[in-house]
């Protein structure tokens, strides 16, 4: 074969054997352009999915901020309310009586003790009332969103409930008052027995015995069913 021939047929093996491999690469190539093309499509998806993501906290955190804000308005109201309440039930401010060996029961003494223990606590109770008066007045308000108003008036519903058990109770008190006057304190109203220093320190207003009052509570449930 001339040596013209020869090198003609070599170049066109090689020409051949070049766009095979350069076809070979570029269909190698394509499957990787085109995950790099849906990766940076998806890109854009995913950064709009975080953004809404974390907008969405942001959005519950400013619809839950006003009824957090209303709670913490009836916090103060229920607080005081409860501290009332507590005031109405029980008066601790006072140095307990210590008897004496021999010392005879209800004397002198031991009335005026008690005494000074209901007339505190009944001006202990009037303060509360013209308390929660000045609040009424100072914190009556129309207020242009619903629920601070339903907030102002379940404060005050609260305080005036309050207040209405210690106006009962303010009787009750004048009326234990006018027994020690008599005379007629610290006996039993059912059995005549000493209702006890102690029980009238923990309830200046017992008319009942611990026995007496234990009964009644037992027959009051059992009435009530």
């Amino acid at each position: 074969m001339p040596k013209a021939v020869k090198k003609t047929a070599s170049t066109k093996a090689k020409a051949k054997t070049t766009a095979t491999t350069a076809k070979t690469s570029s269909t190698k190539a394509t499957p990787a352009k085109a995950k790099a093309q849906a990766k940076a499509k998806a890109t854009p998806a995913k950064a709009k999915a975080q953004a809404k993501a974390k907008a969405t906290p942001a959005k519950a955190k400013a619809t839950t901020a006003k009824p957090k804000a209303s709670a913490a308005k009836a916090s103060p109201a229920r607080a005081k309310a409860a501290t009332g309440s507590r005031a109405s039930s029980e008066f601790k401010n006072f140095e307990p009586y210590t008897t004496k060996r021999g010392e005879v029961y209800m004397n002198e003494k031991q009335r005026e003790h008690f005494k000074a223990i209901l007339l505190n606590w009944k001006a202990e109770l009037m303060q509360e009332v013209d308390r929660t008066v000045t609040h009424m007045k100072d914190e009556a308000a129309n207020f242009p969103d619903p629920a601070d108003r339903a907030t102002q008036e379940e404060e005050f519903s609260l305080e005036l409930r309050t207040r209405d058990r210690e106006r009962k109770l303010i009787k009750k008190i004048d009326s234990t008052v006018e027994r020690i006057e008599q005379d007629d304190y610290g006996f039993c109203d059912a059995c005549g027995v000493e209702i006890g220093i102690q029980r009238l320190e923990a309830r200046p207003t017992a008319s009942l015995c611990i026995d007496c009052k234990t009964l009644a509570e037992i027959k009051e449930k059992q009435e009530l069913g």
